[in-house]
């Protein structure tokens, strides 16, 4: 991996968080605030062309890899980021675009610092093994017999509805021991963040959720002010894209008013060669 160099850094650590081989590679230390009273602390992370492209929607070619080039400083920090959470979130449609045998674990996108991973997590953060798996699907159309529902010692939680209750049941999500269905009432096939975050803390004692999309499902929860903190990898190439293009950015089926776009304070900057790995926090309103 080439050196991460860290540009700017505002972050008010008193105390180190990460052990030293960890923070020499991200290139200096990562702190991450607790929880709220009623849900997780919510970080997103991205990967985004300079133009603004967060997939190509080329099937076969739809994931954050290409659009990275699949740069290893951008793996090794979404490592980080997973190794850090309580619980990593996904949406049905993403969890199309990875491999069959992908896990939403920080070894699996960076095996090279799997060690460290771990007694970070271990010794540091005091946490399982692994974060929760958490896929969100309103109509439950998803793959059992991928990885993520099969692997022991992986918990997984499936969020969606009635509907897509009844489609996983039929496919026989009961016999899966290491993963579970928990139904959120909603109007239609697209879930609410609210409640899903909610639930998630009360029941699953989840306090930092890692968010990493789709671009549909983040930007609901974008929409309801419930991510704290952006991570965002900018790769150094341009996509386009046509007037009928369905390009995401990173986030999608919303649009803010110039009078309600939200508008972030900027934590860090980092860099590695050509690639920018930006960081952003919601900002607070002080009256």
């Amino acid at each position: 991996m080439d050196v991460i160099r860290t540009l700017l850094d505002r972050q008010d650590v008193s105390t180190p968080v990460l052990p030293e081989d960890l923070r020499a590679l991200y290139g200096g230390d990562l702190y991450l605030p607790a929880a709220g009273e009623v849900r997780p602390y919510v970080i997103g992370n991205f990967v985004s062309t300079l133009d603004g492209v967060a997939s190509f929607a080329v099937p076969g070619h739809a994931g954050g890899g290409d659009i990275s080039g699949f740069n290893s400083a951008d793996r090794f920090i979404m490592g980080l980021l997973r190794a850090s959470a309580d619980a990593v979130m996904v949406g049905a449609a993403t969890l199309d675009e990875v491999s069959q045998s992908h896990l939403f674990v920080a070894e699996s996108i960076y095996r090279a610092a799997a060690g460290s991973y771990a007694r970070y997590r271990h010794e540091i953060l005091r946490k399982p093994q692994h974060p929760l798996t958490v896929i969100v699907t309103g109509k439950g159309n998803v793959d059992l017999r991928r990885a993520v529902f099969q692997t022991p010692g992986v918990r997984t939680v499936i969020l969606t509805t009635p509907e897509g209750q009844a489609r996983l049941s039929a496919a026989g999500v009961q016999s899966l021991l290491s993963t579970e269905v928990r139904v959120i009432p909603a109007p239609g096939s697209r879930l609410p963040a609210g409640p899903l975050v909610e639930l998630l803390q009360r029941e699953y004692s989840v306090r930092l959720l890692l968010h990493e999309g789709g671009p549909a499902l983040f930007g609901g929860f974008v929409a309801e002010g419930l991510v704290d903190e952006f991570f965002l990898t900018i790769a150094p190439q341009l996509a386009g894209r046509k007037s009928e293009s369905r390009r995401p950015g990173m986030i999608a089926g919303i649009e803010f008013l110039p009078g309600d776009a939200p508008w972030l304070e900027l934590v860090s900057v980092k860099q590695s060669v050509d690639h920018l790995y930006l960081r952003y926090r919601k900002r607070v309103v002080r009256a």
